[in-house]
């Protein structure tokens, strides 16, 4: 016979639930989706520093050397939260998100025939193949919210 006098009662049933729940989880899909990887990814950019050169290698120079081409996209869900700079985040302003550029950098950002200035107050995008994140204030402004990406001209302007 077994000696039951050590165990605990109900110890066996609680490893045994720790393990299911390890091995349903790990099955199950223990990644998470690349959307929801972004927006959280997106959420926290704050701890992120850039260690790149503000012209990375998604973005292809003009002639100066202080205006850069490449794909933008928009952001605005995150309204109220901190800026990498500190700042609240509000949808509506004239602000973009940049891997690099110190913040307070202005930017002309030129969208189809359309342009808005902006101010970096922000880091990303985190999204390979994208150069800036724009408000969504600005994004609207340029005529960019109904495509979501779209490839832009942007030149520093101070």
């Amino acid at each position: 016979m077994l000696n039951d006098n050590n165990a605990v009662p109900g110890r066996a049933i609680r490893s045994r639930t720790a393990f299911a729940l390890i091995a349903a989880t790990l099955l199950v899909g223990g990644s998470i989706s690349e959307a929801s990887a972004k927006s959280r990814q997106h959420r926290h950019h704050a701890k992120h520093q850039a260690t790149s050169n503000w012209l990375d290698a998604n973005a292809s120079t003009g002639g100066s050397g202080r205006s850069f081409a490449g794909k933008a996209s928009f952001y605005g869900n995150e309204s109220g939260s901190k800026t990498a700079s500190g700042q609240r985040f509000n949808q509506n302003a004239m602000t973009a998100a940049h891997r690099s550029l110190p913040f307070g950098t202005k930017l002309r950002v030129n969208y189809r025939g359309a342009s808005v200035v902006v101010t970096v107050n922000d880091r990303g995008p985190f999204i390979k193949g994208r150069v800036l994140d724009l408000s969504k204030g600005a994004a609207r402004a340029i005529g960019l919210t109904g495509a979501g990406v779209g490839h832009v001209t942007a030149e520093v302007v101070s």
